[in-house]
């Protein structure tokens, strides 16, 4: 659903709320609109010499009755309209997030989070600002103006009401004129502060590089630049609405020269009493009030006109990766894995990351995938979970296309450490069990024990309640991918990928951490990716990637024996543990 239709399918889901607020602010405004009748009322007594202490006291509760009764209702009225904006606010930003959950990786790799991070920041903000103050006010507004034009024509004078409302009417004109500059001066100035946004995430998560290399000057440089840019569509903006505003009072001034005109000549004729044309220039100001707030309003539903149009844009995306339109549904999953692939090409790329790919994979098989950096390791791997998705037909599960099978069964049926071992910012517990929510303690902990970590654990402080800090931080990069194998081995998929999420341990808990892998290979499809061989040599069967291709496959001895790719590898990395 598009942001304009969930913003008309919310106001009239929450209809007689809006009904509500809206006559709480008419019976407000109708009260306020009284305080002018009454002095008028009040002038002509005490002029008249009408007036006694009771007569005197009389008139002050009844201007404070008014003055409690305004505040009352428009209160309510302020406080609904206010509720229902931060519920848009809300549904708004929880379904933009689910819009972004649902698209693809390489929607991610083109568009920078600080961006996406804008968007749900400021962007929603000004849509609600303009659906709760703006609503107030203009409700406020139009209510005001209307009754205050109604006491006038019945109250005083028709005749000087629209003598003096003529220099008013400029202000529509002008207003048809300036609202689309201030819109696209709105809409760069959110652009502007998606490039902060994106500057400031990027340098955060680079810190260390920034650190290590002495480049904090540099960076603080390129924020100014950013910020120097804000500032100037902010301006540009700020002039803009500055122009509209001053249009108001200047109209406003010439109305009441007009009416001090007008008016005073008709109460020198005794054609209206003094009071009523002390109450008309109350009423006049009034006026004034209400189209200085039709003026802000504009503005403010201009800018949010601005950020509505770059939420749809957001919204109206749609991810290269999506479910079949009737997705084959799997009783239950083996891990048998087949691949005939061609080729394979990433979507904006020019020229195959893969070619001539073709495997068997039994359920309970380990395979070994080894290769130089760049060889299509792990671009081969990511495409069984549909991370990028595979031509039609060239990769089945089980005798099924991946492409058959709906995006939730497929990657429940297969459990992925990445080489970075992402970790969220909260508890050890709570990573370790983020692809099983209900796991039990006993659980947690048998996952903790295959991968190692249990030694670790025990020497924290807290346990598991251990908080690892953003990305993991304060974790090493072994416990770091350790947790992250505690996380896949807890999800018990039937498919086990591990993307050389080993390189920062050391060979004897490599070993430990393999050995329990092995234990349930009958149960587990495992594929390995590894620089260091000692990680697939007890595999089943190792394919050596080069250049996107399969060079050699075998196992261990034979591939020694062949003395090719695999077997240069091997020799390399056993002088190296000589010296070592």
């Amino acid at each position: 659903m598009r942001p304009q239709s969930l913003l008309k399918s919310y106001i009239w889901e929450h209809r007689f709320g809006y009904l509500g607020s809206t006559l709480s602010i008419l019976i407000s405004e109708w009260i306020f609109v009284q305080f002018p009748n009454v002095l008028g009322r009040f002038t002509d007594a005490l002029s008249q010499h009408r007036l006694s202490g009771r007569g005197i006291f009389t008139y002050a509760l009844l201007l404070m009755a008014v003055g409690t009764l305004y505040v009352f209702f428009y209160g309510i009225g302020q406080s609904q309209n206010g509720r229902a904006a931060r519920g848009f606010e809300y549904l708004l930003r929880t379904k933009l997030f689910a819009h972004w959950e649902k698209m693809d990786v390489d929607y991610f790799r083109r568009r920078s989070i600080g961006d996406l991070l804008s968007h749900a920041m400021n962007d929603v903000q000004q849509v609600r600002e303009a659906l709760s103050g703006g609503l107030n006010i203009l409700t406020n507004a139009v209510f005001l103006l209307i009754a205050t034009l109604v006491m006038t024509f019945t109250t005083v004078s028709w005749k000087l009401t629209l003598l003096s409302l003529i220099p008013l009417l400029s202000i529509p004109f002008f207003v048809v004129w300036i609202g689309p500059k201030v819109r696209a001066s709105s809409r760069q100035v959110q652009e502007a502060l998606s490039s902060m946004s994106e500057l400031a995430e990027e340098s955060f998560t680079a810190i260390r590089l920034v650190k290590a290399t002495a480049n904090e000057r540099i960076e603080v440089a390129r924020f100014a630049d950013r910020v120097e840019r804000i500032a100037a569509e902010q301006m540009s903006l700020v002039r803009k609405q500055a122009a509209f505003q001053s249009i108001i009072p200047t109209a406003s001034s010439v109305a009441f020269g007009v009416a001090l005109l007008y008016g005073g000549w008709l109460t020198i004729r005794h054609d209206i009493p003094i009071g009523s044309f002390v109450a008309f220039t109350l009423y006049l100001g009034q006026l004034v009030v209400p189209l200085q707030q039709i003026g802000q309003v504009i503005n403010s539903y201009q800018r949010a006109s601005a950020s509505m149009a770059r939420l749809d844009a957001l919204l109206q995306e749609k991810p290269a990766v999506a479910d079949p339109p009737h997705p084959v549904r799997l009783d239950r999953m083996e891990g048998a894995i087949d691949i005939h692939l061609d080729a394979f090409t990433y979507p904006d790329g020019r020229r195959p990351v893969l070619r001539d790919i073709h495997l068997c994979v039994r359920p309970g098989q380990t395979i070994g995938i080894v290769g130089r950096t760049g060889s299509g390791k792990t671009t081969l791997v990511s495409l069984l979970p549909r991370i990028y998705d595979p031509p039609p037909g060239t990769i089945r599960i089980d005798g099924c296309d991946v492409r058959d099978l709906s995006l939730e069964q497929l990657r429940k049926a297969i459990a992925f450490v990445p080489q970075d071992g992402f970790l969220f910012s909260t508890t050890l517990r709570e990573n370790i069990a983020f692809g099983r929510p209900d796991a039990t303690e006993e659980d947690i902990v048998a996952a903790a024990r295959a991968a190692c970590l249990e030694d670790d654990v025990a020497r924290f402080p807290d346990g598991y309640d251990t908080l690892v800090g953003e990305r993991g931080v304060t974790l090493s990069g072994g416990q770091r991918q350790r947790t992250a194998i505690a996380r896949a081995w807890l999800k018990d998929a039937p498919i086990l990928i591990l993307d050389d999420c080993l390189s920062a341990v050391d060979m004897e808990t490599e070993k430990r951490i393999l050995a329990s892998f092995r234990a349930v290979r009958r149960r587990r499809t495992v594929l390995v990716i590894a620089h260091r061989l000692s990680a697939v040599r007890d595999a089943d069967w190792i394919l050596v990637m080069d250049e996107g291709r399969i060079a050699e496959q075998g196992t261990h001895d034979d591939l020694v024996r062949k003395g090719g790719i695999y077997a240069e590898m091997y020799r390399l990395q056993a002088r190296e543990e000589e010296v070592s």
